[in-house]
């Protein structure tokens, strides 16, 4: 087993700092959790990619297991973010590998490495199994455009393999989930649109929104307009990276009110308007935040921004992202929460329904998870004696 594979399947990897509310990592390990932010391509195991790697015999710098090893995204331009409300590094963290492997690049690499149907029901399955392992009851993962060596499946072909991962899923585990189509913001708002087209053409069950994805600073959420009200048109889910890599709280409420977002994925940088800040507390607007990210010099930076924003009185619920390359799993998550950034039983509870809530599952099905997840929140509680 890799260093990244004992991280995943480890039910918590309790990080560094003083656990600021005596809740037990049993009751926070068998907490009901939700996950609404995973990139699929982000889930795949070293181990997994080895041996697709390999079969395909792909031309790599490394060993597979080295390259997962040492995935690290490098910042970009520091310039752009001088003076922001929460400092952000400038250097280089503790451990970094002396080479690293952009996330981006080994999602590429895997992406080259599936070559079937049943590759891509493979991981879709392995990201349900690890999501399981932190007591995920519900997982949303993004998944990206349908690669030219796929292309004889078609976004039919390919959502009926994703889909048939979560069929294994839900007998295997007595889990849910939904895909959610990822909306390349590096390319055009035509290319976005047509992939919206395709979408609301080819109607499946487990599709359930869109979402704009890549780094924010490659397209502005103003791009995207059409294809986002076209997929409202249609009723899907709709969010949006927001806040991320752009030092900007607009870009949170162009997402919000000229894209008609549900949600926002990560959305740090709202912090940099307080009117910002107030508005969407009053509003509501749910963030799903993750605290481990491939930038290892910014984990410090989020996590301090994720304590600002708790601080602020704003709605989030913990993600997993990209699992299998940082890698993290949503227990671990959870456990940040605790440790390092102070979240009490009843915060950990209240981001727990929230998730549910914020989910995309039809509304019979949304309010039988929270009931679900209230009896077994009690349960715990009890077994616990937490009040």
């Amino acid at each position: 087993m890799t260093g990244a594979e004992a991280t995943l399947q480890s039910p918590i990897a309790r990080p560094e700092g003083p656990a600021a509310d005596p809740v037990p990592d049993a009751w926070l390990a068998a907490l009901p959790k939700v996950d609404l932010h995973c990139h699929l391509i982000g889930t795949v195991r070293a181990s997994t990619f080895a041996e697709l790697a390999r079969r395909e015999k792909l031309d790599l710098p490394d060993e597979p297991e080295a390259i997962w090893r040492d995935i690290n995204s490098l910042p970009p331009d520091p310039g752009l973010y001088a003076d922001t409300a929460i400092p952000v590094p400038q250097g280089r963290a503790p451990g970094e590998p002396d080479v690293s492997y952009s996330l981006f690049q080994a999602s590429k690499w895997v992406v080259e490495s599936l070559r079937s149907a049943d590759d891509l029901t493979r991981i879709v399955y392995e990201a349900f199994e690890g999501a399981h392992a932190s007591g995920t009851r519900h997982l949303e993962l993004f998944f990206d455009d349908v690669p030219a060596h796929l292309s004889h499946l078609g976004l039919a072909g390919a959502m009926e393999a994703y889909a048939e991962g979560i069929r294994q899923a839900e007998r295997d585990f007595g889990m849910t989930g939904r895909m959610i189509k990822g909306i390349d913001r590096s390319l055009s708002g035509e290319h976005a649109l047509e992939q919206v087209r395709q979408v609301v053409d080819t109607p499946h069950e487990y599709l359930a929104g869109i979402g704009l994805d890549n780094l924010e600073t490659a397209g502005p959420p103003e791009r995207f307009v059409d294809a986002y009200r076209l997929a409202g048109e249609a009723g899907l889910g709709r969010t949006a990276h927001s806040s991320e890599h752009v030092p900007s709280a607009q870009n949170t409420i162009t997402c919000l009110d000229e894209l008609g977002c549900d949600r926002i994925d990560h959305g740090y940088y709202v912090l940099e308007d307080p009117r910002v800040v107030d508005e969407v507390r009053e509003r509501g607007v749910v963030f799903t935040v993750g605290s481990t990210t491939s930038r290892r010099s910014w984990r410090p930076w989020r996590r301090a921004s994720i304590r600002a924003m708790l601080a602020q009185g704003l709605a989030l619920t913990p993600c997993s992202d990209d699992p299998g390359m940082f890698p993290t799993s949503l227990a671990n998550e959870y456990a940040i929460m605790r440790d390092q950034n102070g979240s009490s039983h009843a915060e950990l509870t209240a981001m727990a329904l929230r998730g549910v809530d914020a989910s995309w599952l039809p509304a019979s099905e949304r309010a039988a998870l929270r009931s679900s997840f209230e009896a077994e929140i009690a349960r715990l509680d009890a077994e616990h004696s937490l009040a």
